[in-house]
């Protein structure tokens, strides 16, 4: 049995303990070293303090076999991962000339202007280090040995630290440690709630083997199922692992989206796809934000149209012709009126499938008759409109992810309905 290898990352940065900077950089680790069998133990964020880095450094080390440090590299003062490292592994700081070289390349012909003291002394490292070369960015990588554990410092800078992992890292990681395999499978189901689904699947969850696992990833109304396994062979692990994702898939059906670890607007953009289906948007209070979400992912102008972005009355009068009539007697944030704009973008710019939304997003501006919160939604497709009242009771800004979500998942409703 091939022994489980550890991983901890440390990201150093004050930026990330008080919020004005948020830590994508280790999702984006721990997901790449999933991908070749090592599993992520720990993560702590500590600030620009060197007891702090001096602190995680030991602590983590004693838990993990590889810890991947990101931030703090940088050529101002507040930069102070290298000469602490420098001091954590007992060596001097030196002037790595291969660096220094690549530095005074990029400023003399890729900056065109020169360079200062700062920005040379970022081709300094500990002479107890392994350096690897940045292409990307002037402050280089760095790999460290102590106790048998590898401590690999990496810049904070997403697409520099991302090179140096795919085309340093990764690969010695592989080499160096035979952690196994991890597979993963996820399936997307709506309309029902985390404790309803794991009631119904239960005996599957209690029939899993211990190397398998299940996890619940609710989200907006949605629910995610991931089965995530460990084992040696990536074949009959996979095999082991389709077994119960099948079983989960059927029990779950009448809720099931997709079968596959995509969000709902890319599952959409499938479906769309497969029946040679266009959509178009018309959107008064999320001003956009539907539009933003179908056109994320590559290939959407495969099924994507346009949008209209009707959040002022005379907008919605002058671009889509909702009758004054209309919203006189039922108001802006009403059926008739997101029929009407659904109606109307849908012949305007010639789709399949339209939506619509309108609604009061707060914090002001609703009533006794309509509250904060309150949004109307319209479907059209090709078996007519259909329209839904959804109340929300939260922030502006999670009522206006609220209503994108929950708008997509009435717009798949329409789009399966019709297949």
């Amino acid at each position: 049995m091939i022994e489980k290898v550890f991983a901890s990352i440390i990201t150093i940065g004050d930026e990330l303990l008080i919020g004005q900077v948020i830590d994508t950089n280790s999702a984006w680790i721990a997901g790449e070293l999933n991908q070749i069998g090592i599993l992520l133990k720990h993560r702590i964020a500590v600030g620009d303090n060197r007891e702090d880095i001096l602190e995680a450094l030991e602590t983590e080390g004693k838990r993990s076999k590889i810890i991947i440090i990101t931030g703090g590299l940088g050529p101002t003062a507040d930069d102070i991962t290298k000469p602490v490292l420098c001091e954590y592994f007992g060596g001097k700081m030196i002037v790595h000339e291969p660096t220094l070289a690549h530095i005074q390349h990029i400023f003399e012909k890729v900056l065109k202007r020169p360079m200062i003291e700062r920005n040379h002394k970022q081709a300094e490292v500990p002479d107890v280090c392994t350096v690897l070369m940045n292409e990307q960015g002037t402050a280089p990588g760095m790999l460290f040995e102590k106790n048998g554990v590898w401590y690999i410092s990496l810049p904070g800078v997403p697409h520099e630290m991302k090179w140096l992992m795919q085309e340093k890292v990764l690969p010695m990681l592989s080499e160096k440690f035979s952690g196994g395999v991890v597979v993963h499978r996820t399936l997307l189901t709506a309309g029902l709630g985390e404790s309803f689904l794991a009631e119904m699947i239960q005996d599957i969850e209690l029939s899993l083997p211990a190397h398998i696992k299940l996890a619940y990833l609710p989200n907006y109304g949605l629910v995610r199922l991931r089965l995530s396994g460990w084992g040696n062979d990536a074949h009959s692990l996979t095999e082991e692992i389709l077994t119960f994702f099948n079983l989960l898939k059927e029990r779950v059906k009448d809720y099931l989206i997709i079968d596959e670890d995509i969000p709902l607007e890319r599952a959409i953009g499938k479906l769309l796809v497969a029946q040679k289906a266009t959509v178009a948007t018309a959107e008064s209070c999320t001003g956009g934000y539907i539009a933003h979400l179908l056109t994320t992912h590559a290939g959407a102008s495969a099924f994507f149209k346009g949008s209209v972005i009707c959040y002022d009355n005379e907008i919605k009068k002058q671009l889509l012709g909702v009758t004054e009539d209309c919203l006189q007697q039922f108001g802006a944030v009403s059926s008739p009126t997101v029929e009407q704009m659904a109606i109307a973008v849908k012949k305007l710019l010639q789709v399949d499938y339209a939506l619509a939304v309108s609604g009061i997003m707060g914090p002001d501006g609703g009533s006794p008759e309509k509250p904060l919160g309150l949004v109307w939604v319209a479907i059209a497709g090709p078996k007519g409109v259909k329209t839904q009242e959804l109340r929300f009771r939260f922030t502006r800004k999670r009522n206006i992810e609220l209503t994108a979500a929950h708008t997509l998942r009435l717009l798949h409703a329409a789009i399966v309905e019709n297949k």
